[in-house]
């Protein structure tokens, strides 16, 4: 009998003192950040749609997808036959109304010869007052005609010079310097410029590209221009491109450059349905290897605050914020530290920056010491749970 009792004794106290399994971790020196994540699209710094402001067919087509151009290189020519006969056209109509301007002052000089004779036999008493008013007559006339003259010669200036441009416009030219990304049309292909002006070829710098970064509206209220901002993509994941700062935050998000109507209807719908808002940041990378490429995906991480080898610790460990709950205690908490004695202590220190995953420890602990992160069965740490069964 005195045996069961020993061994009812022991199953008793085993059952309600179970080993209790810490999960802990070393207070550790390092860098510590806290980000922002978002996704993000790497395009041109610099990128122009060089058009046709003429209609006709593609004559000859100089570059393809890859070249590189400088400004003013020849792009591509369009046959300029109906060009060069405008001009011409332009050009013997000024003529003509040139020569004509000649032949009045011709006739100016003599109808002026004639009212000056009339006006003087008038006033010497033998001439007739009717001829003196019909010569005046003429004069004023042929003045008047070379006035209209002048003005239809003005206005066939601007049509030779609108003719001679759009003779320049039947060679395309790149306006800067850079790299053919696209080029739509073929040698042989025939281009309408009467509605919009068709796309030739697209050229792009690419020495520096720029990454339009989609951050949410929960984040951009934190976010600032001139905050560090590094990112990573899908083909070097574990390559971080740093040392970089965020240029400009759009005011608005895509959805203002559409159309009105567009609008409403898309206000009608969010009204019964939730939508994201994502504003646009922007930043710029060098980029002299020409690794980075239009639209590759970058996974963008920007900055909000950052501390360099400091104490920290994972932000689990942190048991209770003392400032919750008492304003006094700004950024102090409560974690339980494992003595030498394998001892729960508990110890308030004073928090820094806290990501989520690992928090900085401003004071109150030492490197190298152990924090009690949770255990095993999750139940509530504290100090009253030091029990001589805990495995470690």
């Amino acid at each position: 009998m005195i045996g069961v009792a020993i061994l009812l004794a022991k199953w008793f106290f085993d059952s309600t003192h179970k080993e209790v399994n810490y999960i802990t971790a070393t207070v550790i020196k390092g860098d510590i950040e806290k980000t922002v994540l978002a996704d993000g699209t790497i395009n041109a710094f610099k990128q122009v749609s060089v058009g046709a402001q003429v209609s006709g067919q593609i004559k000859k087509l100089y570059v393809g997808l890859g070249d590189e151009v400088k400004q003013g290189d020849m792009i591509a020519e369009i046959d300029d036959l109906k060009q060069k006969n405008d001009l011409k056209q332009d050009e013997a109509s000024l003529d003509s109304l040139k020569a004509q301007r000649k032949s009045k002052e011709a006739n100016l000089l003599n109808y002026q010869l004639t009212y000056d004779r009339q006006l003087k036999l008038v006033n010497k008493g033998v001439g007739a007052q009717s001829d003196l008013d019909s010569a005046r007559a003429n004069l004023d006339a042929i003045k008047a005609d070379i006035t209209a003259l002048d003005a239809d010669i003005v206005r066939a200036n601007i049509a030779v010079d609108t003719a001679k441009v759009n003779l320049g416009y039947t060679r395309i030219i790149s306006p800067i310097d850079g790299v053919i990304v696209a080029n739509p049309v073929d040698e042989g292909q025939t281009v309408n410029s009467v509605q919009s002006a068709p796309t030739i070829v697209k050229v792009a710098q690419l020495n520096k590209m720029t990454v339009e970064t989609k951050i949410s509206e929960a984040d951009v209220i934190n976010i600032k221009q001139g905050m560090p901002v590094y990112f990573t993509i899908l083909g070097r994941a574990h390559h971080h491109f740093g040392g970089l700062t965020l240029r400009a935050i759009e005011p608005a998000p895509d959805s203002i450059n559409t159309d009105e109507s567009s609008s409403k209807s898309n206000t009608t719908s969010s009204s019964s349905t939730t939508t994201a808002i994502y504003y646009n940041g922007l930043f710029d990378v060098d980029n002299p290897n020409n690794v980075l490429r239009i639209s590759m995906t970058a996974q963008v991480y920007i900055v909000l605050a950052e501390a360099k080898n400091v104490l920290y610790i994972p932000s689990m460990a942190i048991q209770k914020n003392l400032d919750m709950q008492d304003a006094s205690n700004k950024n102090s908490a409560i974690v339980y530290v494992l003595n030498s004695h394998k001892e729960i202590e508990e110890r308030t220190v004073e928090l820094g920056i806290n990501n989520n995953v690992n928090v900085e420890i401003k004071s109150g602990l030492n490197e190298g010491e152990t924090v009690v992160v949770g255990n095993d069965n999750g139940s509530t740490i504290s100090k009253s749970s030091n029990m001589p069964r805990m495995r470690f």
